[in-house]
Protein backbone atom coordinates (compact mmCIF):
# COMPACT_ATOMS: atom_id res chain seq x y z
CA UNK A 1 0.00 0.00 0.00
CA UNK A 2 1.01 3.63 -0.59
CA UNK A 3 1.38 4.19 3.34
CA UNK A 4 3.62 1.19 3.96
CA UNK A 5 6.88 3.64 2.90
CA UNK A 6 6.19 6.51 5.54
CA UNK A 7 5.93 3.70 8.39
CA UNK A 8 9.30 1.92 6.85
CA UNK A 9 10.44 5.58 7.20
CA UNK A 10 9.81 6.24 10.80
CA UNK A 11 10.59 2.61 11.73
CA UNK A 12 14.34 2.65 10.75
CA UNK A 13 15.31 6.18 13.24
CA UNK A 14 13.21 4.35 15.97
CA UNK A 15 15.67 1.04 15.84
CA UNK A 16 18.92 3.22 15.33
CA UNK A 17 17.32 5.24 18.68
CA UNK A 18 16.79 1.75 20.45
CA UNK A 19 20.35 0.74 19.68
CA UNK A 20 22.16 3.12 20.40
CA UNK A 21 20.43 3.40 23.94
CA UNK A 22 20.82 -0.36 24.30
CA UNK A 23 24.66 0.26 23.90
CA UNK A 24 24.38 2.99 25.50
CA UNK A 25 23.22 1.19 28.88
CA UNK A 26 25.86 -1.36 28.39
CA UNK A 27 23.09 -4.02 27.23
CA UNK A 28 23.46 -6.56 24.50
CA UNK A 29 23.01 -5.19 20.81
CA UNK A 30 19.56 -6.72 19.78
CA UNK A 31 16.94 -4.64 17.48
CA UNK A 32 13.32 -5.01 18.50
CA UNK A 33 11.57 -3.94 15.05
CA UNK A 34 9.30 -1.20 16.75
CA UNK A 35 5.20 -1.32 17.16
CA UNK A 36 2.96 0.89 14.78
CA UNK A 37 0.89 3.64 16.85
CA UNK A 38 -2.56 2.67 16.61
CA UNK A 39 -3.05 5.85 14.27
CA UNK A 40 -0.89 4.48 11.66
CA UNK A 41 -3.63 2.84 9.24
CA UNK A 42 -3.49 2.29 5.50
CA UNK A 43 -6.03 3.12 3.42
CA UNK A 44 -8.72 0.71 2.80
CA UNK A 45 -8.30 -2.11 0.03
CA UNK A 46 -11.36 -0.83 -1.51
CA UNK A 47 -14.88 1.26 -1.16
CA UNK A 48 -17.31 -0.86 -2.75
CA UNK A 49 -18.63 -2.51 0.35
CA UNK A 50 -19.35 1.04 1.79
CA UNK A 51 -20.44 2.43 -1.26
CA UNK A 52 -22.86 -0.85 -1.95
CA UNK A 53 -24.16 -0.14 1.76
CA UNK A 54 -25.16 3.43 1.30
CA UNK A 55 -25.52 4.06 -2.12
CA UNK A 56 -29.50 2.81 -1.89
CA UNK A 57 -29.79 5.75 0.06
CA UNK A 58 -28.86 8.14 -2.02
CA UNK A 59 -30.75 10.00 -4.15
CA UNK A 60 -31.46 12.87 -6.81
CA UNK A 61 -33.19 16.10 -6.25
CA UNK A 62 -35.10 17.53 -9.25
CA UNK A 63 -37.08 20.69 -9.12
CA UNK A 64 -38.66 22.45 -10.94
CA UNK A 65 -39.11 26.45 -10.88
CA UNK A 66 -40.79 29.24 -12.66
CA UNK A 67 -38.80 31.74 -12.99
CA UNK A 68 -38.79 35.63 -15.22
CA UNK A 69 -35.81 36.08 -17.27
CA UNK A 70 -34.94 39.95 -18.06
CA UNK A 71 -32.03 41.00 -20.33
CA UNK A 72 -29.35 43.53 -19.82
CA UNK A 73 -26.78 44.52 -17.12
CA UNK A 74 -23.47 43.51 -16.48
CA UNK A 75 -21.00 41.76 -14.21
CA UNK A 76 -19.99 38.35 -13.86
CA UNK A 77 -20.51 35.29 -11.33
CA UNK A 78 -19.90 34.47 -7.84
CA UNK A 79 -17.07 32.35 -7.57
CA UNK A 80 -18.67 30.40 -4.36
CA UNK A 81 -20.36 27.51 -6.30
CA UNK A 82 -22.96 26.16 -4.12
CA UNK A 83 -23.43 22.75 -6.27
CA UNK A 84 -26.27 23.05 -8.49
CA UNK A 85 -29.40 25.60 -6.98
CA UNK A 86 -30.40 25.84 -10.86
CA UNK A 87 -27.00 26.36 -12.27
CA UNK A 88 -28.01 26.22 -16.19
CA UNK A 89 -30.92 29.50 -15.08
CA UNK A 90 -27.43 31.53 -14.23
CA UNK A 91 -25.49 30.37 -16.88
CA UNK A 92 -28.00 31.52 -18.70
CA UNK A 93 -28.64 34.95 -17.17
CA UNK A 94 -25.02 35.76 -17.02
CA UNK A 95 -24.24 34.90 -21.01
CA UNK A 96 -27.19 37.12 -21.55
CA UNK A 97 -26.43 40.08 -19.53
CA UNK A 98 -24.45 42.87 -21.72
CA UNK A 99 -26.42 41.84 -24.71
CA UNK A 100 -28.55 45.11 -24.72
CA UNK A 101 -31.52 45.51 -22.71
CA UNK A 102 -34.89 46.61 -23.01
CA UNK A 103 -37.25 43.44 -23.44
CA UNK A 104 -39.77 43.24 -20.75
CA UNK A 105 -39.52 40.28 -18.12
CA UNK A 106 -40.81 37.01 -19.20
CA UNK A 107 -41.13 33.52 -17.88
CA UNK A 108 -40.10 30.25 -18.13
CA UNK A 109 -39.26 27.05 -16.63
CA UNK A 110 -35.78 26.19 -14.63
CA UNK A 111 -34.67 22.86 -13.79
CA UNK A 112 -32.36 21.77 -11.23
CA UNK A 113 -30.74 18.67 -10.40
CA UNK A 114 -29.55 18.18 -7.02
CA UNK A 115 -28.69 15.51 -4.56
CA UNK A 116 -30.12 14.27 -1.34
CA UNK A 117 -30.29 11.37 1.24
CA UNK A 118 -32.88 9.53 3.22
CA UNK A 119 -33.10 9.73 7.19
CA UNK A 120 -36.05 7.50 8.29
CA UNK A 121 -37.41 4.50 5.96
CA UNK A 122 -41.12 6.07 6.29
CA UNK A 123 -40.08 8.51 3.73
CA UNK A 124 -38.15 11.79 4.54
CA UNK A 125 -35.29 12.86 2.61
CA UNK A 126 -32.37 15.67 4.02
CA UNK A 127 -30.98 18.13 0.87
CA UNK A 128 -29.90 21.79 0.84
CA UNK A 129 -31.97 24.25 0.85
CA UNK A 130 -30.24 25.96 -2.47
CA UNK A 131 -31.51 22.36 -4.35
CA UNK A 132 -35.06 23.60 -3.78
CA UNK A 133 -34.79 27.12 -3.25
CA UNK A 134 -38.52 28.49 -4.29
CA UNK A 135 -39.33 25.42 -6.57
CA UNK A 136 -42.99 24.72 -7.45
CA UNK A 137 -42.28 21.40 -8.05
CA UNK A 138 -39.80 18.94 -6.11
CA UNK A 139 -39.36 15.30 -7.00
CA UNK A 140 -37.03 12.56 -5.40
CA UNK A 141 -35.71 10.12 -7.90
CA UNK A 142 -34.08 6.76 -6.60
CA UNK A 143 -31.71 4.63 -7.74
CA UNK A 144 -34.14 2.04 -9.13
CA UNK A 145 -36.09 4.38 -10.84
CA UNK A 146 -38.87 5.28 -9.16
CA UNK A 147 -39.63 8.83 -8.82
CA UNK A 148 -41.74 10.26 -6.30
CA UNK A 149 -42.81 13.93 -5.72
CA UNK A 150 -41.98 15.35 -2.12
CA UNK A 151 -43.49 17.41 0.05
CA UNK A 152 -41.42 20.31 1.78
CA UNK A 153 -41.86 20.29 5.77
CA UNK A 154 -39.37 22.91 6.18
CA UNK A 155 -36.24 24.58 5.07
CA UNK A 156 -33.74 26.80 6.55
CA UNK A 157 -31.49 28.97 4.47
CA UNK A 158 -28.93 29.83 7.77
CA UNK A 159 -27.78 26.28 7.37
CA UNK A 160 -28.75 25.44 4.18
CA UNK A 161 -30.93 22.40 4.52
CA UNK A 162 -34.75 21.50 3.30
CA UNK A 163 -36.40 18.45 5.22
CA UNK A 164 -38.51 16.67 2.22
CA UNK A 165 -40.94 13.89 2.48
CA UNK A 166 -42.19 11.37 0.16
CA UNK A 167 -44.61 8.35 0.25
CA UNK A 168 -42.97 5.06 -0.91
CA UNK A 169 -45.40 1.87 -0.93
CA UNK A 170 -42.60 0.24 1.05
CA UNK A 171 -39.44 0.90 3.31
CA UNK A 172 -36.48 2.83 2.35
CA UNK A 173 -33.40 2.05 2.54
CA UNK A 174 -32.18 4.87 5.24
CA UNK A 175 -28.97 6.08 6.58
CA UNK A 176 -28.31 7.83 9.92
CA UNK A 177 -26.40 11.05 11.23
CA UNK A 178 -23.07 10.56 13.10
CA UNK A 179 -21.52 12.80 15.71
CA UNK A 180 -19.25 15.00 13.15
CA UNK A 181 -17.57 16.70 16.35
CA UNK A 182 -15.69 12.76 15.93
CA UNK A 183 -14.72 13.41 12.83
CA UNK A 184 -10.50 14.44 12.88
CA UNK A 185 -8.53 15.75 10.31
CA UNK A 186 -6.86 13.34 8.34
CA UNK A 187 -10.02 10.66 8.46
CA UNK A 188 -11.28 8.95 5.41
CA UNK A 189 -14.06 9.91 4.12
CA UNK A 190 -16.98 8.94 0.91
CA UNK A 191 -19.30 12.00 -0.99
CA UNK A 192 -22.05 10.17 -2.77
CA UNK A 193 -24.53 12.31 -5.05
CA UNK A 194 -24.95 12.87 -8.41
CA UNK A 195 -22.59 15.43 -9.78
CA UNK A 196 -23.61 15.14 -13.71
CA UNK A 197 -27.17 13.64 -13.43
CA UNK A 198 -25.75 10.75 -15.03
CA UNK A 199 -26.72 8.40 -12.05
CA UNK A 200 -25.30 7.78 -8.63
CA UNK A 201 -21.90 9.00 -8.29
CA UNK A 202 -18.97 8.51 -5.45
CA UNK A 203 -16.07 10.12 -4.89
CA UNK A 204 -13.07 9.15 -1.84
CA UNK A 205 -11.28 11.81 0.37
CA UNK A 206 -10.31 13.08 3.69
CA UNK A 207 -10.92 15.41 5.76
CA UNK A 208 -8.99 18.50 4.97
CA UNK A 209 -9.85 21.00 7.37
CA UNK A 210 -12.62 21.77 10.33
CA UNK A 211 -14.38 24.97 11.51
CA UNK A 212 -14.41 26.30 8.06
CA UNK A 213 -15.65 30.01 7.73
CA UNK A 214 -16.07 30.38 4.11
CA UNK A 215 -18.61 33.51 4.96
CA UNK A 216 -21.91 32.16 4.04
CA UNK A 217 -23.83 32.65 7.19
CA UNK A 218 -23.56 33.19 10.71
CA UNK A 219 -23.15 29.59 11.46
CA UNK A 220 -20.51 28.56 9.43
CA UNK A 221 -18.26 25.94 10.44
CA UNK A 222 -17.75 23.73 7.45
CA UNK A 223 -16.16 20.49 7.38
CA UNK A 224 -13.91 20.37 4.45
CA UNK A 225 -12.77 17.87 2.37
CA UNK A 226 -10.62 17.13 -0.84
CA UNK A 227 -12.88 14.19 -2.04
CA UNK A 228 -14.55 15.55 -5.37
CA UNK A 229 -17.77 17.68 -5.00
CA UNK A 230 -18.99 18.77 -8.14
CA UNK A 231 -22.34 20.52 -10.03
CA UNK A 232 -25.23 18.43 -8.93
CA UNK A 233 -23.77 16.99 -5.41
CA UNK A 234 -25.04 19.88 -3.35
CA UNK A 235 -27.76 18.21 -0.70
CA UNK A 236 -25.51 14.95 -1.03
CA UNK A 237 -24.06 12.90 2.29
CA UNK A 238 -19.97 12.87 3.26
CA UNK A 239 -19.98 9.57 4.96
CA UNK A 240 -17.37 8.26 7.66
CA UNK A 241 -16.26 4.57 7.10
CA UNK A 242 -18.58 3.28 9.44
CA UNK A 243 -21.73 4.40 6.75
CA UNK A 244 -23.01 7.03 8.99
CA UNK A 245 -23.54 10.77 7.51
CA UNK A 246 -21.05 13.15 9.03
CA UNK A 247 -21.92 16.21 6.94
CA UNK A 248 -23.96 17.14 3.65
CA UNK A 249 -22.10 18.31 1.00
CA UNK A 250 -22.86 21.92 0.32
CA UNK A 251 -20.66 24.51 -1.16
CA UNK A 252 -17.47 24.25 -3.20
CA UNK A 253 -14.60 27.17 -3.84
CA UNK A 254 -13.56 26.94 -7.72
CA UNK A 255 -12.96 29.51 -10.36
CA UNK A 256 -14.66 27.58 -13.39
CA UNK A 257 -17.50 25.31 -11.26
CA UNK A 258 -16.07 22.28 -11.46
CA UNK A 259 -14.01 20.29 -8.02
CA UNK A 260 -10.49 21.72 -7.19
CA UNK A 261 -10.51 19.31 -4.16
CA UNK A 262 -11.65 22.32 -1.44
CA UNK A 263 -15.25 21.26 -1.01
CA UNK A 264 -17.06 22.12 2.28
CA UNK A 265 -20.23 19.74 3.97
CA UNK A 266 -22.01 21.22 6.78
CA UNK A 267 -21.55 19.18 9.98
CA UNK A 268 -24.18 16.55 11.27
CA UNK A 269 -24.00 18.30 14.32
CA UNK A 270 -25.26 21.53 13.26
CA UNK A 271 -27.88 20.41 11.03
CA UNK A 272 -29.47 17.53 12.96
CA UNK A 273 -30.98 19.92 15.55
CA UNK A 274 -32.46 22.08 12.96
CA UNK A 275 -33.75 18.99 11.16
CA UNK A 276 -35.69 18.32 14.40
CA UNK A 277 -37.25 21.47 14.51
CA UNK A 278 -38.30 21.31 10.59
CA UNK A 279 -39.84 18.12 11.24
CA UNK A 280 -41.86 18.87 13.80
CA UNK A 281 -42.25 22.87 13.31
CA UNK A 282 -41.66 23.40 9.85
CA UNK A 283 -39.82 26.37 11.07
CA UNK A 284 -36.98 27.07 12.91
CA UNK A 285 -36.66 27.83 16.77
CA UNK A 286 -33.33 29.71 17.61
CA UNK A 287 -32.51 31.17 20.92
CA UNK A 288 -31.93 35.09 20.62
CA UNK A 289 -29.52 37.07 22.72
CA UNK A 290 -30.82 40.64 20.88
CA UNK A 291 -27.19 42.08 20.55
CA UNK A 292 -25.16 43.07 17.94
CA UNK A 293 -21.76 42.04 17.83
CA UNK A 294 -18.37 42.47 16.27
CA UNK A 295 -15.12 40.70 16.61
CA UNK A 296 -12.35 41.85 19.41
CA UNK A 297 -9.17 42.98 17.58
CA UNK A 298 -5.49 43.13 19.52
CA UNK A 299 -6.60 46.90 19.87
CA UNK A 300 -9.83 46.56 20.98
CA UNK A 301 -8.70 44.45 23.47
CA UNK A 302 -5.79 47.17 24.98
CA UNK A 303 -8.47 49.70 24.69
CA UNK A 304 -10.66 47.91 26.85
CA UNK A 305 -7.92 46.54 29.64
CA UNK A 306 -9.07 42.53 28.02
CA UNK A 307 -5.36 41.07 28.31
CA UNK A 308 -5.91 39.50 25.09
CA UNK A 309 -7.86 39.58 22.46
CA UNK A 310 -10.87 37.30 22.82
CA UNK A 311 -15.10 37.37 23.10
CA UNK A 312 -17.06 39.04 20.91
CA UNK A 313 -18.07 42.87 21.04
CA UNK A 314 -21.35 44.00 22.06
CA UNK A 315 -21.76 46.91 19.19
CA UNK A 316 -25.64 47.55 20.28
CA UNK A 317 -28.43 45.87 21.76
CA UNK A 318 -32.00 45.91 20.25
CA UNK A 319 -34.39 48.14 22.62
CA UNK A 320 -36.99 44.89 22.24
CA UNK A 321 -34.65 42.28 23.23
CA UNK A 322 -33.87 40.16 25.79
CA UNK A 323 -30.05 41.43 26.66
CA UNK A 324 -31.59 45.17 27.19
CA UNK A 325 -33.62 44.14 30.78
CA UNK A 326 -30.58 41.97 31.64
CA UNK A 327 -28.40 45.02 31.87
CA UNK A 328 -26.24 43.86 28.80
CA UNK A 329 -24.82 47.56 26.63
CA UNK A 330 -22.54 48.47 23.94
CA UNK A 331 -19.04 47.95 25.08
CA UNK A 332 -19.51 45.01 27.42
CA UNK A 333 -17.54 41.58 25.81
CA UNK A 334 -18.95 38.43 26.26
CA UNK A 335 -16.39 36.69 27.02
CA UNK A 336 -18.46 33.07 28.46
CA UNK A 337 -22.16 31.85 27.69
CA UNK A 338 -23.91 29.19 29.73
CA UNK A 339 -20.81 27.79 30.24
CA UNK A 340 -19.57 27.90 27.23
CA UNK A 341 -16.41 29.85 26.23
CA UNK A 342 -16.24 32.52 23.34
CA UNK A 343 -12.94 32.29 21.98
CA UNK A 344 -14.13 34.48 18.91
CA UNK A 345 -17.16 36.81 18.13
CA UNK A 346 -18.19 33.64 15.42
CA UNK A 347 -18.61 31.42 17.96
CA UNK A 348 -21.27 33.31 19.28
CA UNK A 349 -24.78 33.41 17.15
CA UNK A 350 -23.58 29.48 17.40
CA UNK A 351 -23.82 29.00 20.76
CA UNK A 352 -26.86 31.08 21.20
CA UNK A 353 -28.85 29.56 18.42
CA UNK A 354 -28.68 26.03 19.76
CA UNK A 355 -29.40 27.10 23.41
CA UNK A 356 -33.62 26.57 23.98
CA UNK A 357 -35.65 29.47 24.00
CA UNK A 358 -36.81 30.35 27.61
CA UNK A 359 -33.86 29.35 29.38
CA UNK A 360 -32.47 31.87 31.69
CA UNK A 361 -28.75 31.83 31.03
CA UNK A 362 -25.13 32.89 32.89
CA UNK A 363 -23.05 35.31 30.29
CA UNK A 364 -19.83 36.45 31.97
CA UNK A 365 -19.02 39.84 30.45
CA UNK A 366 -16.14 42.13 30.61
CA UNK A 367 -16.87 45.26 31.65
CA UNK A 368 -14.07 48.37 32.77
CA UNK A 369 -11.61 45.38 32.71
CA UNK A 370 -13.66 42.97 35.35
CA UNK A 371 -15.79 40.30 34.58
CA UNK A 372 -19.20 40.33 35.66
CA UNK A 373 -21.69 37.72 34.81
CA UNK A 374 -25.30 38.69 34.11
CA UNK A 375 -28.57 36.01 33.58
CA UNK A 376 -30.20 36.47 30.71
CA UNK A 377 -33.91 34.75 29.37
CA UNK A 378 -33.38 33.79 25.51
CA UNK A 379 -35.91 35.16 23.38
CA UNK A 380 -36.51 33.46 19.97
CA UNK A 381 -34.48 34.85 17.03
CA UNK A 382 -37.32 34.52 14.52
CA UNK A 383 -39.44 36.76 16.65
CA UNK A 384 -36.92 39.58 16.47
CA UNK A 385 -36.36 39.21 13.07
CA UNK A 386 -39.98 39.99 12.91
CA UNK A 387 -39.83 42.57 15.11
CA UNK A 388 -36.76 44.29 12.82
CA UNK A 389 -35.01 47.57 14.41
CA UNK A 390 -36.01 49.70 16.76
CA UNK A 391 -37.23 52.98 15.54
CA UNK A 392 -36.83 56.41 17.57
CA UNK A 393 -39.62 58.68 18.02
CA UNK A 394 -37.14 61.42 18.94
CA UNK A 395 -36.27 63.55 16.03
CA UNK A 396 -35.05 66.26 17.56
CA UNK A 397 -31.23 67.69 17.12
CA UNK A 398 -28.85 68.34 18.86
CA UNK A 399 -27.96 71.78 19.03
CA UNK A 400 -24.88 73.31 20.66
CA UNK A 401 -22.86 76.54 20.44
CA UNK A 402 -19.85 74.13 19.72
CA UNK A 403 -20.32 74.12 16.20
CA UNK A 404 -16.67 74.81 14.77
CA UNK A 405 -14.84 72.05 13.04
CA UNK A 406 -12.16 70.70 14.95
CA UNK A 407 -9.53 68.09 13.91
CA UNK A 408 -8.00 65.17 15.69
CA UNK A 409 -6.91 61.54 14.57
CA UNK A 410 -6.85 62.62 10.80
CA UNK A 411 -10.26 63.95 10.92
CA UNK A 412 -12.28 66.87 10.95
CA UNK A 413 -15.71 67.01 13.03
CA UNK A 414 -18.66 69.36 13.63
CA UNK A 415 -21.78 69.11 15.94
CA UNK A 416 -24.54 66.97 15.26
CA UNK A 417 -27.27 69.88 13.89
CA UNK A 418 -29.87 70.42 11.27
CA UNK A 419 -27.56 71.45 8.66
CA UNK A 420 -25.25 68.82 9.00
CA UNK A 421 -28.17 66.13 9.46
CA UNK A 422 -29.50 67.17 5.93
CA UNK A 423 -25.59 67.23 4.50
CA UNK A 424 -25.20 63.75 5.61
CA UNK A 425 -28.98 62.65 5.38
CA UNK A 426 -28.77 61.65 8.59
CA UNK A 427 -31.30 59.98 10.24
CA UNK A 428 -33.50 60.87 13.16
CA UNK A 429 -32.97 58.00 15.23
CA UNK A 430 -28.97 59.18 15.29
CA UNK A 431 -29.61 61.11 18.52
CA UNK A 432 -25.84 62.91 19.39
CA UNK A 433 -22.63 62.31 18.69
CA UNK A 434 -20.01 64.09 16.53
CA UNK A 435 -19.98 63.83 12.72
CA UNK A 436 -17.05 63.21 10.79
CA UNK A 437 -16.76 65.95 7.85
CA UNK A 438 -13.18 65.02 6.28
CA UNK A 439 -11.08 61.89 6.69
CA UNK A 440 -7.33 62.49 5.78
CA UNK A 441 -6.45 59.58 3.00
CA UNK A 442 -3.14 58.72 4.66
CA UNK A 443 -4.06 58.09 8.24
CA UNK A 444 -5.17 55.64 10.59
CA UNK A 445 -8.97 56.10 10.65
CA UNK A 446 -8.84 56.26 6.93
CA UNK A 447 -7.44 53.04 6.73
CA UNK A 448 -9.75 51.83 9.14
CA UNK A 449 -12.38 53.18 6.45
CA UNK A 450 -14.02 55.70 8.73
CA UNK A 451 -15.83 58.16 6.24
CA UNK A 452 -17.40 61.67 6.20
CA UNK A 453 -20.90 61.62 7.43
CA UNK A 454 -20.21 58.59 10.04
CA UNK A 455 -21.14 59.85 13.93
CA UNK A 456 -18.37 59.12 16.73
CA UNK A 457 -20.96 58.26 19.01
CA UNK A 458 -18.64 57.43 22.24
CA UNK A 459 -14.90 57.53 22.64
CA UNK A 460 -13.72 54.72 25.11
CA UNK A 461 -17.23 54.06 26.60
CA UNK A 462 -18.06 57.41 27.39
CA UNK A 463 -20.38 59.50 25.14
CA UNK A 464 -19.17 63.07 23.29
CA UNK A 465 -21.62 65.42 21.50
CA UNK A 466 -19.19 68.27 20.34
CA UNK A 467 -15.87 68.41 18.45
CA UNK A 468 -14.21 70.08 21.58
CA UNK A 469 -15.61 66.57 23.70
CA UNK A 470 -13.44 64.65 21.34
CA UNK A 471 -10.16 66.47 21.81
CA UNK A 472 -10.74 66.09 25.68
CA UNK A 473 -11.39 62.80 25.70
CA UNK A 474 -7.86 61.76 23.53
CA UNK A 475 -6.01 63.97 25.81
CA UNK A 476 -7.08 61.72 28.94
CA UNK A 477 -6.24 59.27 26.60
CA UNK A 478 -2.80 60.22 26.11
CA UNK A 479 -2.62 61.09 29.44
CA UNK A 480 -3.24 57.41 30.56
CA UNK A 481 -0.78 56.68 28.26
CA UNK A 482 -3.30 55.00 25.87
CA UNK A 483 -1.57 54.42 22.18
CA UNK A 484 -5.26 54.54 20.18
CA UNK A 485 -8.74 55.25 21.11
CA UNK A 486 -11.66 52.90 20.64
CA UNK A 487 -14.54 55.10 18.49
CA UNK A 488 -18.28 53.92 18.88
CA UNK A 489 -19.37 54.92 15.25
CA UNK A 490 -22.52 55.04 13.70
CA UNK A 491 -23.55 55.23 9.92
CA UNK A 492 -25.78 57.48 8.67
CA UNK A 493 -28.50 54.64 9.26
CA UNK A 494 -27.88 54.42 12.93
CA UNK A 495 -25.79 51.17 12.75
CA UNK A 496 -23.34 50.78 15.11
CA UNK A 497 -19.74 49.24 15.26
CA UNK A 498 -16.48 49.98 17.23
CA UNK A 499 -13.56 51.18 15.52
CA UNK A 500 -9.67 51.18 16.98
CA UNK A 501 -7.88 54.26 16.12
CA UNK A 502 -4.54 55.31 16.60
CA UNK A 503 -3.93 58.36 18.42
CA UNK A 504 -1.80 61.14 16.69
Amino acid sequence: MSHANPTRRFARPAAAAGLALALALGGAATLVPPVAPAYARGAPDSFADLAASVSGAVVNISATQTVEARRGGGGGAPQFHPGTPFDDLFEEFFKRRGQGGGEPPRQRRSNSLGSGFVIDSSGIVITNNHVIADANEVYVIFTDGQKLKAEVLGKDAKVDVAVLRVKPDKPLTAVKFADSDKARVGDWVLAVGNPFGLGGSVTAGIVSARNRNIDSGPYDNYIQTDASINKGNSGGPLFNMDGEVIGINTAILSPSGGSIGIGFATPANTVTPIIEQLQKFGETRRGWLGVRIQNVDDSIAESLNLGKARGALIAGVDDKGPSKPAGLKAGDVIVKFDGKTVSQSRDLPKIVAATPIGKEVDVVIVRDGKEVTKTVKLGRLEDGEKNGKTKSGDSRDSETNDNAVKSAMGMDFATLAADTRARYQIKDNVKSGVVITRVDPMSNAAEKRLQPGEIIVEINQKAVSTPSDVQDALKGLKKDGKKSALLLVANAAGEVRFVPVTID
